[in-house]
């Protein structure tokens, strides 16, 4: 069995698009969540939005759009993208750049890419609607592969000549924490010795507003205290969007290249609730199982593990449930693990969050410092028992447990140690 590490990272997020400007943020507990014009509406309840910095792309027609001079992208490419492969393509230039590695490096047989997308609202909409006023012969002959949820997949895989496995997962906000799950085993098992995992979203209006009409979206129009993590005042989470890119390398194939490691991942654990298509189980039970699995996997204790950069996404009862199922896992003793969610600076990311978070967990490991949750003024019920710090601790650490939770009670737990 390979040893698993993560030599690359690449953010496009609304706390920032490098390495450097994520961590800055982390530190200061700078949020990018911001006031949306879109919203303006007053028949819209929402008002924030973690938005996305140096990239426009409002527009339906890709030509339009506006993304840092740094990304070089053909006519012909770009107009089979949606606005998250777009994000999906950045973040991975910027990963492999990370990690030493060029494209023509990743294009042989054993590297292969898993992504995690619900595809594109926007771009279905529009390609359909415009298929059905204007008649198939003028519609886009590249809007499918521009909108459905296998995009991210497709087009970056042809994009990057990906020759080993590729796959795209949908599984609500735990996507991401699967496809990272799914390239473990690839590597651990020795089929691949590289994965390039990608999560992605829009996060525009079309992909976010749906999440209001289910009352899931907080109505606070204060973006510095609108997403509120394990606190009483919580009302909802905030979208955002973007893409964040992971590289997994099996341990000797990074020694051999001498490639900088930021952390070794040592297993994951996956458990459904089997309790309700929207809601969680109320003890957390499933995500509880997913982290038991996860350390017995990884061949530790819980007391072992320093901190857990937890799903926790603003929500009343998602915040409830993982109290419940963290305090089951670790306790509440001297010897429990610090936990946050970066949620609070973020926003939630959906199906990209697992790996947004677990790419934040695995820089703040190799850098050294414990993210602080963020308006975590008023905890929750049993929440003041865990070791939630207000601000980010500048201390290193061994061990990271990052949570993932979706729709239908999918819960993903992935565990890292310092390199």
């Amino acid at each position: 069995m390979s040893k698993v590490v993560v030599t690359g990272l690449g953010f496009i997020s609304s706390i920032g698009n490098s390495c450097a400007s994520v961590r800055d943020s982390l530190v200061g507990l700078r949020s990018g969540i911001e006031i949306h014009p879109p919203f303006s509406d007053p028949s819209i309840p929402v008002k924030v939005l973690g938005t996305l910095k140096e990239f426009d792309t409002r527009s339906p027609d890709q030509e339009d759009w506006v993304f840092p001079q740094r990304y070089s992208l053909t006519r012909s490419f770009l107009r089979s993208l949606s606005p998250h492969v777009l994000y999906g393509y950045c973040a991975l230039v910027d990963a492999l750049a990370d990690a030493g590695l060029d494209t023509g490096e990743v294009s042989e047989p054993e590297t292969g890419m898993f992504t995690a997308s619900a595809g594109s609202t926007s771009s279905m909409v529009h390609h359909v609607n415009y298929l059905h006023q204007h008649g198939v012969e003028r519609a886009q002959p590249k809007g499918i592969v521009a909108s459905i949820a296998g995009t991210l997949n497709f087009n970056l895989a042809s994009a990057f000549g990906i020759q080993g496995a590729t796959c795209g997962y949908v599984s609500a906000c735990a996507s991401s924490g699967h496809a990272l799950a799914a390239a473990f085993e690839e590597i651990e098992a020795g089929r691949q010795r590289r994965m390039l995992v990608i999560g992605a979203e829009d996060g525009n209006e079309d992909c976010i507003l749906p999440f209001a009409a289910m009352r899931a979206l907080t109505r606070s129009a204060d973006p510095d205290r609108a997403s509120r993590p394990f606190d009483r005042d919580h009302d909802g989470f905030v979208g955002t969007g973007g893409a964040v890119a992971m590289i997994l390398e099996a341990e000797e194939v990074a020694q051999a290249r001498s490639a900088r490691v930021y952390a070794r991942m040592l297993g994951y654990g996956q458990a459904s609730d089997g309790f309700n298509p929207v809601l969680p189980q109320p003890k957390g039970d499933g995500l509880a199982r997913a982290m038991e699995t996860a350390l017995k996997r990884s061949g530790i204790r819980g007391d072992s593990v320093d901190y857990v950069n937890a799903h926790a996404p603003s929500t009343p009862m998602g915040d409830a449930a993982e109290v419940h199922a963290l305090t089951r896992v670790f306790g509440t003793n001297g010897r429990s693990p610090f936990v946050s969610s970066t949620k609070a600076l973020t926003g939630h990311a959906l199906s990209m969050s697992s790996a947004l978070e677990a790419g934040i967990s695995v820089l703040a490991l190799r850098e050294g410092f414990v993210p602080g949750s963020a308006n975590y003024d008023n905890p929750e019920e049993g929440a003041e028992k865990l070791h939630i710090p207000r601000e980010t601790l500048d201390q290193p650490y061994r061990r990271v447990v990052s949570n993932s939770s979706g729709f239908g009670g999918s819960n993903v737990s992935l565990v890292f140690e310092a390199a």
